[in-house]
């Protein structure tokens, strides 16, 4: 995809831009199959950080493993497209199957009955080889994780977003209508500073916030099992009562997560009685409160408005 290509270009004879109507025909049939997916997913959750190593990763596998114990539906679909570490998590292994005809919908790889999972990385033929990609295709590829891919009838689609407020949530955004925001953070300044900008990129594109998790939110001494505040505590709660946000909880940090997170068997959606794994589901509970399982409107957009990289193209 490219940027617009001009007045030249306005018919689809001309040839020399690879036909400006032929491309917005194309725009205008994967925008009906975007608004068709969404129809069937009744709350769209966008877990965002405003820094990397805060844990929303961590968050988002957990996030969507809990809700699937439950009992829901449940899609996750990994956009860090420079940084897919969602499969790794979950341990998956398999590779999607193509489409039975041109038409067709790939299917999501299925981590359990209740949970799908949609991620660049097992896409590719090497797992390890770098995603050396500019905008415009990071935006196509989101909006065919939507539109492409076989999501059926969910209760909650948990996208996991890279750190920051650049293409990857931005196209989110602009994609999915009614999404919803879940910021994640710790507690030391330096990441409040960097999710404030967060919070304002959610301001300005319409975006509302569910609530702020504060994660690492102290340390479990593997030992005494006791609380220590490394990282100090509260900041993610102060910050959410500045900006009037719901705080939805603190988690801390426990060296089972790392361990587990390794062996791609998620830690705070498991069954063991911990401080963090029951601080994780006191988070889960106020989420699922906040965004219960019910159908939610869909925003039809106009076809042929945004080109989708990116550029002001009408």
């Amino acid at each position: 995809m490219s940027e617009s290509c001009g007045s030249s270009c306005s018919t689809a004879s001309s040839g020399g831009c690879g036909s400006q109507e032929s491309q917005q025909a194309a725009m205008a049939q994967q925008e009906n199959a975007i608004t068709r997916s969404l129809g069937k997913i009744k709350n769209k959750i966008l877990v965002m950080s405003g820094k990397g190593g805060v844990g929303k990763s961590t968050v988002s596998v957990n996030l969507a493993l809990s809700l699937a114990k439950k009992g829901h539906k449940v899609g996750l679909m990994d956009v860090d497209i420079h940084g897919p570490d969602v499969v790794r998590m979950l341990n998956m292994t398999g590779t999607i199957e193509p489409p039975s005809s041109a038409d067709a919908l790939i299917a999501p790889l299925a981590y359990n009955d209740n949970l799908k999972v949609v991620s660049l990385e097992y896409l590719m033929k090497d797992r390890d080889e770098a995603i050396i990609w500019r905008g415009p295709l990071k935006i196509q590829a989101i909006r065919q994780f939507v539109a492409d891919f076989d999501w059926g009838e969910l209760d909650y689609l948990v996208i996991d977003a890279p750190p920051g407020t650049g293409d990857e949530p931005l196209s989110v955004a602009q994609t999915i209508p009614n999404v919803k925001a879940v910021v994640v953070t710790t507690p030391q300044k330096v990441a409040l500073a960097d999710v404030r900008k967060s919070i304002n990129f959610c301001k300005t594109v319409n975006v509302e916030i569910t609530g702020v998790v504060e994660n690492m939110s102290g340390f479990v001494c593997p030992h005494c099992n006791q609380t220590v505040d490394i990282f100090k505590s509260g900041g993610g709660e102060e910050i959410a009562r500045e900006f009037e946000l719901p705080f939805l909880g603190r988690v801390p940090m426990d060296p089972k997560v790392v361990m587990a997170g390794d062996d791609g068997k998620p830690y705070l959606s498991s069954e063991e009685d911990s401080p963090a794994t029951k601080a994780f589901g006191e988070v889960v509970t106020s989420i699922e409160n906040r965004l219960p399982p019910v159908a939610a409107p869909v925003t039809l957009k106009m076809a042929g408005n945004d080109c989708g990289c990116g550029c002001s193209s009408k």
